[in-house]
């Protein structure tokens, strides 16, 4: 199990501040998530060449050809607010 002087190491690392009984709940889980890594690593996959996706697949996107672009009118005909040839958005709450 994780001792608690790690978790206050990785809680100080990853700038959080821990209250006293999130050190001992983080404790617990991050031993439990050590634990099922470690029991990963137990599996012989040593022949297995690594990988970035389960599946091999080709990109199933079209290629990227430049096509004419909507106009101005058409892109701000729906638009639920607009001033001249801008979107009209609400301004920033301060």
């Amino acid at each position: 199990m994780i001792e608690r002087a790690e978790v206050l190491h990785v809680a100080r690392l990853a700038r959080l501040k821990l209250a006293e009984e999130e050190v001992e709940a983080l404790r617990r889980d991050l031993s439990e998530v050590l634990s099922h890594v470690a029991k990963i690593g137990e599996v012989a996959a040593a022949e297995v060449p690594p990988t970035a996706h389960v599946a091999l697949a080709e990109a199933p996107l079209r290629a990227d050809e430049p096509q004419p672009s909507l106009s101005r009118e058409v892109a701000l005909g729906s638009a639920p607010a607009r001033e001249g040839e801008f979107f009209l958005v609400p301004s920033p709450q301060a």
